[in-house]
Parts: structure tokens; sequence; C-alpha cells
């Protein structure tokens, strides 16, 4: 979507008017201002983030406000999960997202300022994913005002952004639920596949010697750059295989590459840092199988070569049943709305699949378009986080009928 920018100093010296009131009665697009007011930038992704416990905080009083029943943990030092519950009739619904945000460094408007303007949330984190939480808070606020509603639960969490401790910790603690929304931004289209991840650091070694000894040194530099070649086709056999239907290709790529003390010196050591980004059913066992088969090759006409790989980060790829009753239920709920019928892929990894591996059918759906995550001017339309709370509170009221 092409969107001609608002003048940056007009639009971060726009005034942030009080919208407590109407975050206080649980009205999506005040609660998503307010949400982005409050600074929450992963601590682990930017020196000086706030952490979740700010936001956490605001969260678990407007749930208590509502009636719900509400638990705050530390499930790390300074860094908090919200999980509230409201007792219905039928199975067990349960809402999630992420109270994290990635940081603030290159943005072109001022992060905090949670502006409405030109039919928009601007502000770090109201696309990803501020606007899905205040949507989801929204239908907690309505449900507990009325039946009918099934059971909730209100399950808000820390370091999506890093390594999804918050979600760990969630599904760790044995939360219970019949099926579940995670309202990460997805243009309102219904997402029950994602493509998981699997980090590998591959260590080189090689023979420190003076530049000029080739017959002392063993450049592990080059040794990496050797092995980084031998893997084109392994990319090019990924993109032969079968697609999925929904998410394509798996796909790989090189990371980081570190080695090298001076241009003198033959390097002793590189690191390369490869992802392999996963298909649901495959397993870090068989990548690994396959990165190894293409080092081994390679070793056997260098002989010099010495080289180890190793997981150090991996998460599955899922999928939920197209006709499942959780993705027709959606479905059903956004035409309701006027919502074009849409089922994607996300081809980023996201804390569905904690739920999905813990059996607990998960799909995404939220307001707000991925491509706008992570921006210098984040937004999100306003329209999109009244339509998202809309739709999921016609969607969970229909699970108690």
């Amino acid at each position: 979507m092409n969107v001609q920018r608002p003048d940056p100093k007009a639009l971060s010296a726009a005034p942030f008017r009080d919208v407590s009131t109407g975050a206080a009665a649980g009205d999506p697009v005040a609660l998503t201002r307010a949400l982005v007011a409050i600074p929450s930038v992963n601590p682990t992704l930017a020196d000086g983030g706030a952490g979740e416990g700010a936001i956490a905080s605001a969260c678990a009083a407007w749930l208590g406000g509502w009636g719900l029943e509400v638990q705050v943990h530390e499930v790390m030092r300074g860094r908090h999960n919200v999980v509230a519950h409201l007792a219905g009739q039928g199975p067990t619904l349960l809402l999630n997202g992420h109270l994290d945000t990635v940081g603030v460094e290159g943005m072109s408007i001022d992060p905090f300022a949670a502006t409405l303007a030109e039919g928009r949330v601007w502000g770090r984190g109201s696309c990803d994913m501020k606007a899905g939480v205040a949507a989801l808070m929204a239908v907690a606020a309505r449900l507990a005002r009325s039946g009918p509603r099934p059971n909730l639960v209100v399950a808000l969490t820390a370091d999506e952004e890093h390594a999804s401790a918050g979600m760990d910790a969630l599904v760790r603690s044995g939360v219970k639920a019949d099926l579940a929304v995670v309202c990460e931004p997805t243009g309102l289209a219904v997402m029950p596949a994602h493509k998981g991840f699997v980090w590998i650091e591959a260590l080189f070694r090689g023979v420190a010697a003076h530049g000029s000894r080739p017959d002392l040194g063993v450049d592990a530099v080059r040794h990496a750059a050797l092995y980084l070649a031998a893997l084109d086709p392994y990319q090019a056999e990924l993109v032969a295989r079968p697609p999925h239907p929904l998410l394509g290709h798996a796909s790989f790529h090189a990371g980081t590459i570190r080695g090298g003390t001076a241009e003198s010196v033959y390097p002793d050591t590189c690191r390369l840092a490869l992802e392999r980004r996963t298909l649901p059913g495959e397993t870090s066992a068989a990548v690994m199988a396959e990165l190894r088969g293409v080092l081994e090759r390679l070793a056997a006409g260098v002989p010099e070569l010495d080289a180890g790989l190793e997981v150090t980060l991996e998460r599955p790829g899922t999928e939920v049943d197209l006709d499942s009753d959780l993705v027709r239920g959606l479905l059903r709920a956004g035409a309701g709305h006027g919502v074009e019928p849409r089922v994607e892929g996300m081809t980023a990894w996201v804390d569905a699949a904690f739920l999905n591996e813990a059996g607990i059918p998960a799909v995404c759906y939220g307001p707000g378009d991925i491509a706008q995550a992570h921006t210098d001017d984040e937004w999100v339309t306003a329209d999109d986080i009244a339509v998202c709370a809309d739709v999921l509170e016609t969607f969970a009221r229909s699970l108690a009928r």
C-alpha cells in the first residue's frame, strides 16, 4: 500500500489528547493510543528499553476494572506477563498479544506521541502489535459487560520480539484453552499457518600466521566463504521442492559473518550465523542433516577444513486445519462485518507456535499490515482496529451459543 506520509514535524508536534476515559471504557482506538504512549521497548534489543512493566500494570488495571480475574507474572527480571480470566459457557477462547516492541532508533516521528491523524494511529508498536492488544482487550471489556460469552483467557506476553520468554512461560504454566487467536497484524486475513526457523552457528577453525607465511597459515574466513558458495545449490533445491499452499517455499540465508584480526594475519577462526526458515513439519534435526551433508562434501575436497555446526535457537512452523471451526468461524464472523474472507500464510514466525505445540489450536488474526511493523513511521488504521474488535466479539459470542 502506497501511503503519503504526513509532515513529520507536524505529526510529532500534534498533541496527545487525553484518551484515558475512552481506554477505561474499552474503546479499541483509545486503547491503542494509550498503549502506544507507554514505552515498552524490549531491553534485550535496545539499551535502555523500558520492558513490559509499566504497560503490564496498565493492562492489568483495565482488565481488573472490567471484572476479569487478573494476575501479573514476572517471567524474567523486569519482564511481565498479564493473564486474565472471565467465566462463561462452552469452550475456552484464549486471546493473545505481546506487549514488547522493537527499538525506536531512526524513527521519523515521535515514537510515543500516539497521534491520531489521517485515520491512523502513529507510533512505535501501533501496528506490531498494540492495535491487536487493544482490539482483544476491547472484546474482553464487551464480553465482561454481557453475554453470551465463552470462557475467556486474555494472555498478554513479554519478549516476543526476542526469544518469546513470555509465551514460553505461559505454556509452561499449564494454561488451558480449546482454541486461540493471536492478534498479530494480518490485515484482517485469517492466517492459520506460519513458518518456523532454525538458527545455526558454523564455526570454522584455521591456523593464525603472518600474512607472509602461507606455508603456516590456514585461512578460516576462506573456508567459511567456500561453505557459503557450496550452499548455493542447497538454496536452489529448497525452491525446487513442492511449495506449501499458504507459505510457499522454505528458505536459507547467511545472517552474519565474523572472523580475522588484521589484514596481515591469517584468521584462525570465522563464525557464520545462518538461518533456515522452515515449513510446518520440518524439524531442526532434518535441517542440520542437510547442512552437515553440504559441509562434509566440501571437506572431502578441502583437507585443511575444520568446522562444526551448532543449533543456537529453533522455533517450529505450525498450522491449523483450514476446515477447523476456528478458521471457518473467524471467516464467518468477518463476513458479517463486511470483511472479505481471506486465508493467507504468515511468513514470519509467531508465538502461535507455542500454543499449537501445546495442543491449543491457534491462528493469527489482527489489525494492520505487517509491512508497517518496525518501520520508521509505524502506523495502523483506526478502521482496522475497530473492525477487528467487532469481528473478534462476534466470533467469541458464537462459541457460547
